[in-house]
C-alpha cells in the first residue's frame, strides 16, 4: 500500500510538471532583444559597452547554427502589438550609438551569417571619426540586413532635459533628419541610457515611432509595452557560450527582474 501511494505521488508530480512547467515558461518568456554597442578586436572584460570581434562572431554563429529566428525590431513590435504567437528562439539584435566599428567589424559578420540588426544613431554625432558616416549608413541600409533608428540628436539622457522644447527636438527632429537622409520611414527609437518617464514615452508615441527600447531590465513597464521594451546588455562577460545561451533563452529578463526583487 505505501508503495502504491508513492507511485501515485510520483505520477501526480510528473503530471503537474508536465502541465505547469510549459505554462510557467510561456508566462516568463520574453523575446530577447540583444543590446550591443561597440565591436572591437580587443575588449576589456570589465567594459560593459564593448564586445570583441571574436565574441561577436561566435555569438552570431551560435544564433545561425542553432536556427534562431532573428527578426527586425519593428517586426517584433508588430507581433507583440497584434498579440500574435511569436515562434520559439526568436531574437532581435540592436546596436546603440552608431560606432564606426559597427561598419568595420560587425557589419561583415552580420552579412556572413545573414543576420538582421537595428543600429540606433546619435544623429549629431554621425560623421565623427569614431562614428558611422552617412555613406557607410547608406551602404548598410542598402544591404537589407541593417535597419536604423533614432538615439536622439545628442547623447544626453532625456530625463536630464527640463525643457519640453528641447525634449521634443531630440525626439522629433532626430526622426525627421534620419528620414530625410535615409529616404525611408524611421520607426524605432532608443532612449539614451535607457532612461525615460511617462511624459517622454508619450512624446515618442506622438512623434510617430512604432517601437522604443530601453535597457535591461526595464523594470516598471509590462513586457508587452512596445514603447518600453526591455533589452539584454551584451558585453565581453557574455563570451561564455552558456551565458549567451541563457541570455537568448527568453527567460533571462524574468530571472534578472526577480533576482532584483529578491534583493530589495
Amino acid at each position: 500500500m505505501p508503495k502504491r501511494k508513492i507511485l501515485i505521488s510520483i505520477f501526480s508530480i510528473l503530471v503537474l510538471l508536465t502541465f505547469c512547467v510549459p505554462i510557467f515558461i510561456r508566462q516568463a518568456y520574453v523575446v530577447p532583444i540583444l543590446m550591443y554597442h561597440s565591436v572591437k578586436p580587443d575588449a576589456p572584460p570589465q567594459d560593459r559597452l564593448i564586445v570583441s570581434v571574436s565574441t561577436f562572431e561566435r555569438q552570431m554563429r551560435f544564433l545561425r547554427k542553432n536556427r534562431y529566428n532573428v527578426i527586425p525590431l519593428q517586426q517584433l513590435a508588430e507581433l507583440i502589438k497584434e498579440k500574435r504567437r511569436i515562434p520559439p528562439r526568436t531574437v532581435s539584435i540592436t546596436l546603440d550609438d552608431g560606432y564606426k566599428d559597427n561598419y568595420v567589424y560587425a557589419y561583415p559578420i552580420l552579412k556572413r551569417y545573414n543576420i538582421i540588426a537595428t543600429i540606433f544613431l546619435i544623429v549629431n554625432e554621425v560623421g565623427r571619426p569614431d562614428r558611422l558616416s552617412w555613406d557607410e549608413i547608406a551602404e548598410m541600409q542598402d544591404s537589407g540586413i541593417v535597419f536604423f533608428g533614432s538615439h536622439t540628436l545628442g547623447p544626453e539622457p532625456l530625463t536630464n532635459i527640463k525643457s519640453d522644447t528641447q525634449l521634443k527636438s531630440e525626439i522629433f527632429d532626430s526622426k525627421q533628419i534620419l528620414q530625410e537622409k535615409l529616404k525611408v520611414k524611421v520607426g524605432a527609437f532608443s532612449y539614451p541610457e535607457g532612461r525615460f518617464n511617462a511624459k517622454i514615452r508619450q512624446m515618442v508615441i506622438d512623434a510617430g515611432y512604432s517601437v522604443a527600447v530601453g535597457t535591461n531590465p526595464g523594470r516598471g513597464y509590462p513586457n508587452d509595452d512596445i514603447f518600453a521594451l526591455k533589452r539584454i546588455r551584451i558585453s565581453e562577460t557574455s563570451r561564455n557560450t552558456l551565458v549567451f545561451w541563457l541570455q537568448t533563452s527568453g527567460l533571462y529578463t524574468f530571472i534578472k527582474e526577480h533576482r532584483h526583487h529578491s534583493h530589495k
